[in-house]
This record gives structure tokens, sequence and C-alpha cells, in this order.
């Protein structure tokens, strides 16, 4: 496995967001949390930006925490790796008996190794049998999805999580054929879905397979419910000062992280108070002005940070009890 391949996503930017927070003397010791581990680079590099910092990095597959803790062995017990998806982010912190944290970087994009390893079945670039589960050792694999999910279903899932407009083409198609022979392999899969849309959907957006795989990985993988929980909570964990910076690459992320710092950053009080209390007040200061974009050279760079979009808030008041 090289790790030259892995460019960690608007990283500079990402660093210069979580700063302030970080390098703030105090005394007691930083704590940044990566709540998407992948192959480390984030990581490595808030490790070697922040040297007075402690790093608790989770991820729910357990190759990418192999292979993260022999990049990060030389920071030694500096780095905390946890086995855990990042809406399990308060218990971890319970366990390890951290109250609050500095700063909070969430990635939220497939990593490079799960794209790259090919039968894990996440690219529909290459055949590999339809698995798509980061954790390997739990859940539903996409074939599963596939072949017993009732059609209305995959519609659903195709719409909601895909955004495909020929969700009712293509559900058809694969209602059909698995009747034939369930499905196992991606390249069947892609096949099926060149097959069933009409010319002139073919010709727009990349590969036509984008939309649907992408579907099947967040159901698979839970990913949208597991990030309504876990954005609120990493909120929470921030201490007065502290920041989140968040990557997302698909508008249904993006629009729910949207959500949770504008309702952070809003002044809940009723109309027509002349004085606002305090218990009304934003808990969150917005750091970036809508989402970030990666510049040009970075995508010319890694294809992989096109629809990269980033969101910061910073913690400015603590929760009334």
């Amino acid at each position: 496995m090289s790790q030259t391949r892995h460019v960690p996503v608007m990283l500079q930017r990402c660093l210069d967001l979580l700063a302030p927070a970080l390098e703030v003397p105090s005394p007691q010791q930083p704590v940044v949390v990566d709540c998407t581990l992948g192959l480390g680079g984030h990581s490595e590099a808030l490790l070697a930006a922040f040297p007075s910092a402690r790093l608790i990095a989770l991820d729910r597959d357990k190759e990418a925490l192999r292979l993260s803790g022999q990049r990060l062995a030389p920071y030694g017990d500096r780095a905390t790796l946890v086995h855990a998806v990042y809406d399990e982010l308060p218990e971890v912190l319970a366990r390890l008996g951290v109250p609050k944290v500095q700063g909070v970087l969430f990635d939220l994009g497939v990593s490079s190794m799960q794209l790259d390893e090919a039968d894990r079945g996440f690219a529909y670039a290459q055949d590999a049998p339809l698995d798509m589960r980061m954790d390997q050792t739990t859940g539903i694999s996409a074939a599963e999805v596939l072949n017993t999910y009732p059609p209305g279903e995959l519609v659903r899932i195709l719409r909601a999580y895909g955004e495909e407009k020929q969700a009712k083409r293509i559900v058809s198609a694969i209602a059909r054929e698995r009747e034939k022979e369930p499905f196992s392999n991606s390249a069947r899969l892609v096949e099926l879905i060149r097959d069933s849309l009409p010319q002139a959907a073919k010709r727009t957006g990349g590969n036509p397979a984008k939309r649907t795989f992408q579907a099947l990985r967040i159901e698979v993988n839970g990913e949208l419910s597991v990030l309504e929980r876990a954005i609120p909570a990493a909120v929470e964990a921030l201490a007065v000062g502290g920041r989140i910076a968040v990557l997302s690459y698909h508008s249904l992320e993006d629009r729910l992280v949207k959500q949770v710092f504008a309702a952070g950053a809003a002044n809940t009080a009723p109309p027509g108070l002349p004085v606002v209390p305090e218990r009304y007040q934003p808990r969150l200061k917005l750091l970036t002005r809508g989402a970030e974009l990666p510049t040009e050279e970075e995508v010319a760079e890694n294809r992989r940070a096109a629809p990269a979009r980033l969101r910061g808030a910073q913690r400015i008041r603590e929760e009334e009890r």
C-alpha cells in the first residue's frame, strides 16, 4: 500500500481553520478529534502542525486503523486510535475521560483506500464484489440491498441518496434481472445501468453508475443517519473557543452540516425582546461564508477533491442547563 497516492483534501485550509483553537496556550493539553481517520493524512498533519495537541481518531474500518496506526506510530501516545463510527463520539470521549475538545475534523469522503482496493466494491470503474461496507465485520452488503429490498424502497434510496432522476427505470431493470440471477459483482450492475438509461441521460455528469453507487454506499453504511447524530454531538463536545471543520462531498451531506451550523449560529429569542437573554444567544459563530471550495490547482492535482465543500464553525458559548 503506497501512502503517496493518498492526498488529504483541502489540508492547509482545514489546518488554518482549526489552528486558533489548537495553538492557544492553556494549562491542559488541547485535544483534536479526527472523526474520519482513513489513511491518516489529515491526522498526521494535525499532529505535526500542533505539537502540543493530543489526537483522538475514529474509524469504522479496521484496515484503515491498522495502516494509520503504522503511519502515526512516531507520535507515540499523542495519538489515540479508536474503532468506532463517528456518531459514537460522545461514548468514545466519555470512555477516554475527555469532557471537552478544542478541535473536530470530519472528512466525509470515501477513503482513498476503500476506493482503490478493488475487492471492497466501492468503485464502479472496476469489477468487484458488491460489498461497500466501511466496516466489513458488520451490517449488510450492497449486493444484499440490491437483491432483497422491495423495488419501491430501492427507488426511494436512489432518489434520496443518489439524486438519480432515472431511479424507476434503473430499479425496474434491477428487479427484472435479480429474478434471473442475484447480483454479486459491480460490473453487471454498471452495465445494467448503462443499458437502462436513455441516450440523453448518458451524455452528462460522468459515469452513469455514479449516482446509484453513491446511493447504495450511503444506505449500506447508514451515512446520513449517522451524520445527523454525529454533527450535533461534535458541536456539543466542543469547549468554548473550540472549532469544527467538516468536508462534505455531496449536497445531502453539505445540507445537513449547513443546517446544524445555521441552527447553532442563530439567535433563538422570541421576537420583540429589548435585550436577548444569554440562553437565546447563538452558540456557534460561522467561520466560512457558505461552503468553501477547493482551488483549481488542488483539483488539478487531486481529482477526488473536486466535489469537496468545507464548512467551519466555532463554539462561542456554553449550553445553558
